[in-house]
């Protein structure tokens, strides 16, 4: 979930971009991958990344702890890494943490609103805005989605902040340290609705999201391929970096129908997944700043405000994950407490197999032989899991 808010000397803007959560109630064989390999026994925050380390040690950045960690799953501690602060070696709100190439690592510093290159040794280096362009008219935001194996980033487009509403956008792959910007493929965006409120001197844009609407998602894998999911017929795409595409069979499904429990599931499961990124563009006297946060999060009380449709669509949209084996694993919706599912496509776009694990748990990387994963417990908090990495 991205929200977004855009503010003037005399005008404002706020927008509320949301990632649906969507789910095929379809009956497949599936195998349960039972019981971890090893659970690291202290919190996090929230988790949105894994990378694993050629030691064998996780990188993990927790945006709501505001650290980042190297973890040692089979010794059971952890390590902090850099300080936080605003200088080298520092970040406010480490987020994400990406594969670059040589062994180094990409961390998304949300706090001050950079990409920071670590190199293998995890000393900081080299660092990128995690925003360029007008956020009134082109705003492009080098948050990943995905970094491919020559540590080009892939993100979604923005268009203007308060602007016309778009079903869709566009995948751009990012080629730090160049101007560079290319549009791979687009995807389908969910539903969301729009109230104005003011003059022009003083407008407010609200953009709110329609929940477990249908939206496809999408990641990338290292040689710069995209794998899309596409929500209107579920089927999984592959579009290679030369442009071509391989589409594979697509798959039918039921709807499940949504009720009280799994509005609540949905709401609860944003809060539990760290809220959503906030990102807020203040206009000065033409000056443009840019703040990133992640944060905030849904309750009960919330279920009211939203405009719900009947049933879920096939998926959770969002970010694919995608093994070493390039194999995608996309996270069907279920019936509100059944287990976490994932339906497994190779690099035809053909599904062979699927995956799952107790309720609530998520997948967040790989490991040359590993699957990592979060579970919550009743606070909301979340532990990092290691899985055996299944064979298909």
């Amino acid at each position: 979930m991205v929200h977004c808010r855009l503010a003037a000397r005399s005008a404002a803007a706020c927008t509320a971009l949301a990632v649906g959560l969507i789910t095929p109630s379809f009956v497949r064989a599936q195998t349960s991958m039972g019981t971890p390999n090893a659970v690291f026994p202290e919190d996090f925050g929230t988790v949105q990344t894994v990378r694993e380390l050629p030691d064998g040690r996780v990188l993990v950045a927790d945006p709501l702890g505001k650290e980042l960690y190297a973890v040692d799953m089979d010794a059971g501690v952890r390590t902090v890494i850099g300080s936080l602060g605003q200088g080298p070696e520092e970040y406010l709100q480490p987020d994400a943490v990406w594969a670059l190439p040589g062994d180094s690592t990409l961390l998304v510093d949300l706090g001050n609103g950079r990409n920071v290159a670590l190199d293998p040794d995890l000393r900081f280096g080299p660092t990128s805005p995690l925003a360029t362009g007008d956020p009134r008219s082109s705003l492009v935001l080098a948050l990943p989605q995905g970094v491919d194996g020559l540590g080009r980033i892939y993100s979604r487009s923005m268009g203007g902040l308060g602007g016309a509403l778009s079903d869709s956008a566009a995948i751009m792959r990012i080629t730090r340290g160049t101007p560079g910007i290319d549009t791979v493929a687009m995807f389908k965006l969910q539903g969301r609705t729009q109230t104005r409120s003011g003059d022009a001197n003083n407008q407010n844009v609200q953009i709110s999201p329609v929940p477990l609407s249908p939206e496809d998602a999408w990641g990338v894998a290292a040689d710069g391929s995209v794998a899309v999911a596409r929500s209107v017929d579920y089927h999984v795409e592959w579009i290679s970096p030369d442009g071509s595409m391989t589409r594979g069979t697509a798959i039918s499904f039921d709807a499940v129908r949504i009720g009280t429990a799994e509005k609540e599931e949905y709401l609860t499961t944003q809060s539990r997944n760290g809220g959503g990124i906030q990102v807020a563009a203040t206009i000065n006297n033409g000056a443009i700043e840019m703040n990133f946060s992640r944060g905030g999060g849904g309750n009960r009380r919330e279920i009211d405000q939203y405009e719900w449709p009947d049933r879920k669509p096939p998926f959770y949209s969002g970010r694919l994950n995608i093994d070493v084996e390039d194999r995608v694993w996309v996270q069907r919706h279920v019936d509100a407490g059944e287990p976490s599912t994932y339906d497994i496509f190779d690099r035809r776009g053909e599904h062979v197999g699927a995956v799952s694990f107790e309720h609530g748990k998520r997948v967040v990387g790989f490991g040359p032989t590993s699957v990592y994963v979060v579970r919550y417990d009743d606070f909301d908090l979340n532990y990092l899991e290691r899985y055996d990495l299944p064979s298909t």
